[in-house]
């Protein structure tokens, strides 16, 4: 008998421990979604959408370290860092003083030097003032050390700016060279003047030069541009710009646009708008008509063209071979500024609710990590 309730024991025991096995693997946490982390196959999120920093005040552009750290810019001139481990450092990594946050103006873009690991090569664009009056813009290189900015150098200075219409996106672009946008300032016929540096798309060296092959010799790769706030490269090369329509002038509303930037390409603001046309002048390959996208940040991934809507609250999927416009979250965060590929294939988008345009909820701003497979 006694045998018996032994053996009748050890199974139960058993019974007991293969079920609190069970249990705790049905329970285990879900993975975190570190960035530090290689991932064999990056879209494995059971999540569409997660929050990775909240509590930002108007966070512009994105950069990804080689650690896979992030930079962000926040509009009012400070630079914050989140850790490799997805961690946003309580304090930001520096405070810009001679950042004007004005209108639209204040620390804006934001690119990473392609050999990042060997010079620690960090580039802002920022509104401003010269002697106190005037409203510019410019390009400053820092060396980053991992905790602080040192070594500045401003790279390009003297970029006209205004309230508005401060364009401010900068990347590297396949070529090892770096492009910048530029608004017109409040000033059309400056996007038409080639000795002016507003209304355009730049090239520079990493030194500030004309970068060798630009179509005029200078620092001017296109004009004719109103305000344009997105750059990306599709996996041919092609260089994609997203643009701000008018919102006033000449009696117009939106043409929000996209297009496909060429060497010396004239992109015809403001003698035409949407999909006008007119001989030597370059229209849109897309335009929103009466709609308004307020185009920003722009990505390409898979395919697509995606890009941030602010007025529009929306993330925007131009699918080039289909040439069909989707929208996706439509309202759901607000203001969306910033769309960034990170090294992880999600993309991260920024929200910009706390910018005196939007209304922010209790957390904004936000980054938000989204996995595409979900789309």
């Amino acid at each position: 008998m006694k045998k018996v309730a032994i053996l009748i024991f050890l199974v139960l025991l058993g019974w007991l421990g293969f079920s609190l096995w069970k249990n705790f693997k049905s329970e285990a946490p879900r993975n975190s979604l570190k960035l530090e982390v290689p991932l064999k196959n990056p879209f494995t999120s059971a999540s569409k959408i997660s929050v990775l920093a909240s509590g930002l005040e108007v966070p512009w552009a994105i950069g990804f370290l080689p650690d896979r750290s992030i930079l962000v810019t926040e509009r009012a001139g400070k630079l914050r860092l989140i850790d490799k481990n997805g961690q946003l450092a309580p304090s930001p990594v520096a405070t810009i003083e001679d950042v004007k946050q004005i209108g639209e103006g204040g620390l804006l873009g934001i690119a990473i030097h392609p050999d990042f690991q060997s010079n620690q090569y960090v580039y802002l664009y920022y509104t401003y003032s010269s002697n106190g009056v005037n409203t510019l813009n410019r390009v400053v290189r820092y060396k980053f050390d991992g905790t602080s900015l040192g070594e500045e150098k401003i790279i390009v200075g003297a970029i006209p700016g205004a309230v508005f219409h401060d364009g401010g996106r900068i990347k590297f672009g396949p070529d090892d060279f770096l492009y910048i946008t530029t608004g017109d300032a409040r000033d059309p016929s400056l996007s038409q003047n080639r000795g002016s540096l507003a209304g355009k798309v730049l090239r520079v060296t990493d030194e500030g030069k004309p970068a060798p092959g630009n179509p005029f010799g200078t620092q001017v790769y296109s004009l004719g541009h109103r305000n344009p706030q997105g750059i990306t490269w599709d996996d041919q090369g092609n260089l994609w710009e997203t643009e701000h329509g008018p919102s006033g002038e000449k009696g117009l509303c939106c043409h929000d646009e996209i297009n496909l930037v060429e060497s010396g390409g004239n992109y015809g603001w403001p003698e035409i708008v949407g999909t006008e046309s007119r001989t030597n002048l370059i229209s849109p390959i897309l335009e929103s008509d009466n709609d308004t996208w307020a185009p920003s940040g722009a990505a390409f991934l898979n395919g697509s063209i995606f890009f941030a809507g602010l007025r529009g609250t929306a993330l925007y999927e131009y699918r080039i071979n289909d040439k069909k416009l989707v929208t996706h979250f439509k309202g759901e965060f607000g203001r969306i500024r910033e769309v960034i590929v990170g090294p992880d294939g999600f993309l991260y988008i920024t929200t910009s609710n706390r910018d005196g345009r939007g209304t922010p909820a209790k957390d904004d701003d936000r980054i938000i990590r989204i996995n595409p497979q979900k789309f």
